[in-house]
């Protein structure tokens, strides 16, 4: 009995020597845990800040006013993402900046042009006219439509039976009717469609046509003389008068001519709008005003030779007014 207590006594004694050892073991060794959870820690932190997204800068001074070609923009992973950024170069490709963007600016949608200029073609431009109820179908045209553009010309005096009406400009799209056009972004949301019905059905004051440049003077020069009519036209029908039928209207500038040069081609495009063109020669086509020889009645005498009785009657006269001026022009 004694013999196993000893035996005990002895066990214990080794076993807290052990422990001794081995505490003072771990007493002795560098507080590694303690470092690694302090990295640990961090880790999130460091990946926070590396975050980057990739956004198309300016690899060069891009200019306000031209298109921006493809190898003046790069992609840039940055530590920002503007609203509007763009990710990809060829979405920024050819678009117009509003405003000079220096080397390295991100190119963001607001700095770039937008709106019904992006509607139009080469050597197309956009002109608004005074609208009402008769003369925009009442009210049916809708931005994106083709319409026919016809002018009334009414004759002054007793002469109302020759008062005139043609067609001005065929198959023009219309970019805005009233205050809806055809750069608003079509929505699904019930109220916006509310809204947008709601403005259709407003009175509309000006309609808005692409019209190629040179054929602009005709235009305004329509409105302001004469009586415009829109005239809706299916989109698919893509028949247009022949301009062979008709002689050309001459310009109210005349181009240079020197001796020995070859004949100049007809004026065509930016040119051809920079000569102009009158309200007379409009109304006339290009005769003017007192052209057109009066028109005489014949008489066959006894003798049956016949003789003219002088004039009968005038030509054609038409009232053109500007503004609060009238006048009268006669062809």
């Amino acid at each position: 009995m004694i013999n196993l207590s000893k035996i005990l006594a002895a066990i214990l004694v080794l076993l807290a020597i052990a422990l001794g050892v081995y505490a003072w073991i771990l007493s002795r060794q560098p507080p590694v845990p303690a470092a690694v959870a302090t990295n640990t820690a961090n880790a999130p932190v460091k990946t926070q800040q590396a975050l980057t997204y990739p956004i198309v800068v300016a690899a060069k001074s891009l200019p306000a006013g031209l298109a921006i070609p493809a190898d003046a923009l790069r992609v840039e992973r940055l530590t920002i993402n503007p609203v509007g950024a763009f990710q990809d170069v060829t979405l920024a490709t050819g678009r117009v900046p509003v405003l000079d963007l220096a080397e390295g600016t991100p190119v963001i949608e607001n700095q770039l042009v937008s709106g019904l200029a992006l509607r139009l073609g080469e050597g197309e431009r956009a002109v608004a006219i005074k609208a009402d109820e008769v003369m925009g179908v009442g009210n049916k045209i809708q931005p994106g439509d083709f319409v026919d553009v016809f002018i009334t010309f009414k004759s002054d005096g007793k002469e109302v039976d020759r008062s005139q009406a043609r067609l001005l400009l065929a198959r023009k799209r219309v970019l805005a009717f009233g205050s809806v056009s055809v750069d608003a972004l079509p929505s699904k949301s019930p109220d916006k469609a509310a809204a947008q019905q709601a403005q259709r059905n407003e009175q509309a004051r000006t309609a808005v046509l692409a019209v190629p440049v040179e054929e602009v003077n005709r235009l305004t020069i329509g409105d302001a003389s004469g009586r415009l009519m829109l005239a809706l036209r299916n989109p698919t029908d893509l028949s247009e008068p022949d301009p062979k039928l008709f002689a050309e209207l001459p310009t109210a500038l005349q181009p240079s001519t020197k001796a020995g040069e070859p004949r100049r081609a007809p004026l065509e495009g930016l040119d051809r709008a920079q000569a102009g063109l009158t309200a007379a020669d409009l109304v006339t086509g290009g005769k003017g005003p007192g052209v057109r020889p009066q028109t005489a009645e014949v008489h066959t005498t006894a003798a049956g030779a016949p003789r003219a009785s002088g004039p009968a009657r005038g030509g054609l006269q038409v009232e053109v007014i500007r503004g609060e001026r009238s006048e009268t022009v006669s062809y």
